[in-house]
Order: C-alpha cells, then sequence, then structure tokens
C-alpha cells in the first residue's frame, strides 16, 4: 500500500480543530472589539476594567448589533461543524491503523503536543492514545501478539520515551542514526517504543505510562530478566512521574527496572515555556492587547507542565496554570533501587555560567538538566560518574549524536545495583 502525508480519514480530525479555531477568532475578536468601544484611552490598563462606565444611546445600539453579529456567525460555525461531523464521521476508520508516513505521524504528534489536551477534550479523531508501537504501527498487548511480533524477544527490555510534540519513529534521525537500535544491540534489550499524546497533563501520562509498564512485563513472551528506561525531554518527565504512581499502586514492574537515563530532561523546567507566561502577562497588561493573551493561552497542559517540570496532579489541580506563580511542585526524588543518569547539552562550546543558566542547549538550561537546584528537596543529586555534559551542541542534537549514544552505552555496560 502506497504511504499518503494526509489521508481521507484525517479531514474530520482537521475540520474540527477548523471549527474551534473559527469560534476561538471569533471570541478573540468580539472581544477585542468591546474591550476598543470600552476604553478609547490609548493607554488604559486592564484595571480601569472595574472602573463604572457609562454609554451613551448610539453605544448601546453598537453593543447590541455587535452581539448579534458575533451570535450569527458562532450558530453558522456550529452548523457546518455538525453537517462536517455527520459527513466525515462515516469516513473515519481507527487512526492509529491507517498507513502512515513518518511526516505524517511527525505532523499529528505535534498538535497533540500543541492541543492534545484540547483535542481529548472534544473527542477529535487524531488525538493520539499512548501505547507500544513498532515500525509505524501499535502492538497489542498480549503473550500471543507479542510473541508473533517481536519472534526475538529477549528478557531484557529497553523502553525508549520520546519527547514533546515528538513520536517513536523520530528516534530515528535524519543521519540514519537511531538510539534504540543501537543500545539495544550493544547490550542485548529488544527495544520497546512509546508513542503518547504529550499534550496531556505530565502526571497523566505517567500515571498511564506506568499502567502501561505494568501490562508490559505480564504480557511479555519471555521471562523479564530487567528493565532499562531511556526518557528523552519530557520522556524523562514521563518516567519521574511513572515511579511516582507506579509506587502508589505496587505494580510489579518497578524492581525490574535497574537504569533510568535522562536526556536533556527539564528537570526544573524549559526556558521557552518560562518565556511563553511572561508573554501572557505581558498582553494582560492592557485591555487593547489582553484578548491576544487568549491566543497563546491555547498550548497544551503538557507545555505548561514544562515551565517547573511538574510531575504530580497535586502540581496543578485547583491552580490557574497560565498565572504567574511561584513553583507549585512537590519534591519527587529520583528512584532509590534504580541507576540514574543525566545527559545534558550546552549551545556553548565551553563553559559558561551565563550561557548555562539562560541559553543552556536552547531549550532547556544546563541545571535544569543536570537536576541542579538551590532547595536541598528539589536537587536531585546525580552522583558525578552519573552525568556529562555535550558542548557545542543543541536539544535536537542530543537525539543524533554518536557521542550521546557512546555516553550511553558506557553506562548501561557497568554493573548493575546486584553486581556492585
Amino acid at each position: 500500500m502506497k504511504k499518503r502525508h494526509v489521508h481521507w480519514s484525517d479531514l474530520h480530525g482537521y475540520s474540527r480543530l477548523v471549527i474551534d479555531a473559527t469560534l476561538g477568532v471569533t471570541d478573540l475578536v468580539e472581544a477585542m472589539h468591546l474591550n476598543i468601544l470600552q476604553f478609547p484611552a490609548p493607554f488604559a490598563t486592564s484595571r480601569a476594567r472595574r472602573g463604572p462606565h457609562t454609554h451613551g444611546p448610539v453605544d448601546k445600539v453598537v453593543r447590541k448589533t455587535t452581539g448579534l453579529v458575533y451570535g450569527a456567525i458562532r450558530r453558522v460555525t456550529h452548523a457546518v461543524a455538525d453537517g462536517l461531523d455527520l459527513a466525515l464521521g462515516r469516513l473515519q476508520p481507527e487512526i492509529e491503523h491507517v498507513h502512515s508516513t513518518k511526516e505524517r505521524a511527525a505532523l499529528i504528534s505535534i498538535l497533540n503536543g500543541v492541543l492534545g489536551d484540547h483535542m481529548a477534550r472534544r473527542n477529535n479523531p487524531l488525538t493520539l492514545t499512548m501505547g507500544w508501537w513498532q515500525d509505524g504501527k501499535p502492538l497489542a498487548m498480549s503473550p500471543q501478539a507479542l510473541a508473533k511480533a517481536l519472534p526475538e524477544a529477549r528478557g531484557r527490555i529497553l523502553v525508549m520515551l520520546h519527547g514533546h510534540c515528538m513520536n517513536e519513529m523520530q528516534w530515528a534521525t535524519s543521519s540514519g542514526h537511531n538510539h534504540a537500535t543501537a543500545l539495544a544491540g550493544a547490550h542485548g534489550c529488544t527495544p520497546m517504543m512509546l508513542r503518547y499524546n504529550s499534550g496531556l497533563h505530565i502526571s497523566q501520562n505517567g500515571r498511564a505510562l506506568a499502567d502501561q509498564l505494568e501490562q508490559l512485563v505480564k504480557a511479555w513472551p519471555v521471562p523479564v530478566q530487567d528493565l532499562c528506561i531511556v526518557g528523552y525531554s519530557m520522556g524523562g518527565l514521563l518516567a519521574r512521574s511513572a515511579f511516582h504512581y507506579g509506587a502508589l499502586a505496587q505494580h510489579s514492574w518497578m524492581p525490574m527496572v535497574y537504569k533510568l537515563i535522562f536526556v536533556g530532561t527539564p528537570h526544573h523546567g524549559s526556558m521557552l515555556e518560562q518565556a511563553g507566561n511572561l508573554v501572557d502577562i505581558a498582553l494582560e497588561v492592557s485591555p487593547y492587547s489582553e484578548a491576544l493573551a487568549r491566543l497563546g493561552k491555547i498550548r497544551s497542559a503538557g507545555t505548561t507542565d514544562l515551565r517547573h517540570g511538574n510531575l504530580l496532579d497535586e502540581d496543578w489541580t485547583g491552580r490557574d496554570r497560565f498565572a504567574r506563580s511561584a513553583d507549585p511542585r512537590q519534591p519527587v526524588p529520583l528512584p532509590q533501587h534504580v541507576q540514574c543518569y543525566a545527559i545534558a547539552a550546552m549551545i556553548a562550546r565551553e563553559h559558561n555560567n551565563f550561557s548555562a543558566r539562560l541559553v543552556g542547549d536552547g531549550l532547556v538550561p544546563l541545571k535544569s538538566a543536570l537536576g541542579q537546584h538551590p532547595e536541598r528537596k528539589r536537587a536531585l543529586h546525580f552522583p558525578p560518574g552519573h552525568q556529562k555534559v555535550f558542548y557545542g551542541m543543541t536539544h535536537l542534537g542530543l537525539l543524533d549524536s554518536q557521542a550521546v549514544c557512546a555516553q550511553m552505552q558506557q553506562w548501561l555496560a557497568a554493573p548493575g545495583p546486584a553486581a556492585e
């Protein structure tokens, strides 16, 4: 079957996103329109909205007319949406079973990373569900299905967790390198690749990952000897969250994990989301730009979790995730029975404290990737021999680096806890 970047079945999901965008833009334009009517002064601040205002008869007519126009736009948009749902819903197969390309999978993963929580609430057909994938296809979790799909399955399992807005196919880079296959081949492991909706809260994905790992070890076609987990970027946060929820559920997979490697993981947050939060605050200063703040607030729950590196439900439940606030996280230490390692990168070719703090690898500050924090209860305390910094490298460069792969191979070859 010929692979295509877009399928007819995708139109249902994309049409819903277009409808949602139309309604969102309508709300935004109406809010700006009303704000302009209410505040003629060019430098009015949002505080002025709290004060009393009087409106003349002409102004009231304009407001009433404005409401009728925007209401009509919404009604027409909803009618179009209902028609598209009815027509395209009949064409929609299971999205996971459609023959796909790497480019199509990447596009859907980006959409989920940016809008995944919204898509899940709206039951958008393009919403990803967490599961194990191989060669662009989902794996069924039963001993029989895994034995058929993985006839050479070994007792050592290498779990690979991708980053934000990504999927498991992107471990294979444009240069042809693949950390998963290289590590698995060197250490006699069977690689297992997870795909997930990175737009959901990290704690939601962490709990789901704990359940997925439990299903995996119970369905594995041969006795499981041990597990090693490699988490790239957000994937490392998922792993830490999964350990927390796996412990609460007393899962059987946890004692099987002997090594956990974090690659460019923003343990204490990502500078990109921190900057996004500052933009939100700046736009809300004036009523003229306040409506534009809604554009920034379409970003997903998974994205805003990256501001501080939230891992638990308690870190976000009952909070305005777009508000400027102090770090709300509950401390989550590294799992005690597991050998943990951290890899970080810096764009600078030599160490510089200013670059490490403000630039890092372009997305993650150096101290965040190494788990360093001024508060001892939040610091992760990787031993000196369990951390490595690569200079002259970007965040995405970590995926394509032979040197990074060699470092992980060296750590995997080191004796496990039982041998030490």
